[in-house]
């Protein structure tokens, strides 16, 4: 399956005080975490962004076509750009990611399902996902309604559940604070 990847780096990042991608974690920013787990699978690498401070990683950065639209703003950004079916989809602040994971994501997802994503009993992974060019007029409707929510999106087209131990949670965790950076620190030591 050929797949291209795109990073959202993009967001108000107001619990975390600074761009949250570029948050040091282990001596590196959460990004090279990320696209260290990524390049196994493939280079093809794009950054929804406008800023200039991801200019050093050399990945073609793309503005979010609709400003202020959260997460969905930035997931339509990619898959309008994107040259490929079926695009992974990625947050910024995802730190603990692993290749294995995005291969796991990539081997199980079916063609049918419009939106592949990981869940637990407690949590689903809404920007840890595969997602089709198929559903860009479905995520355009519901920007211009103003319905913002990851799991509306989710709920209103053909998608697939790759369910996941509790415990796998850890590697899918978000940091938006750092409050739970220090958690993380904590946890890992």
């Amino acid at each position: 399956m050929k797949i291209s990847v795109f990073i959202l780096c993009g967001g108000k990042s107001t619990r975390m005080q600074s761009e949250k991608g570029l948050v040091l974690f282990q001596g590196k920013p959460f990004i090279e975490h990320i696209i260290q787990a990524i390049l196994p699978i493939t280079d093809r690498i794009k950054l929804i962004t406008s800023s200039k401070e991801y200019d050093y990683l050399g990945y073609e950065k793309i503005p979010d076509l609709i400003a202020d639209k959260g997460p969905l703003g930035g997931i339509f950004t990619a898959l309008s750009h994107s040259e490929t079916k079926f695009n992974l989809i990625l947050s910024c602040d995802i730190p603990l990611i692993s290749t294995e994971l995005l291969q796991e994501l990539i081997s199980k997802h079916t063609k049918e399902a419009e939106i592949t994503v990981f869940a637990s009993e407690s949590k689903t992974h809404p920007l840890i996902g595969i997602y089709s060019k198929n559903i860009v007029a479905a995520i355009k409707e519901a920007i211009d309604s103003n319905e913002l929510k990851m799991m509306d999106l989710l709920a209103k087209l053909p998608h697939q559940i790759i369910n996941i131990e509790e415990s796998e949670n850890f590697h899918l965790t978000n940091i938006n604070s750092a409050d739970e950076l220090n958690d993380l620190n904590i946890n890992l030591t």
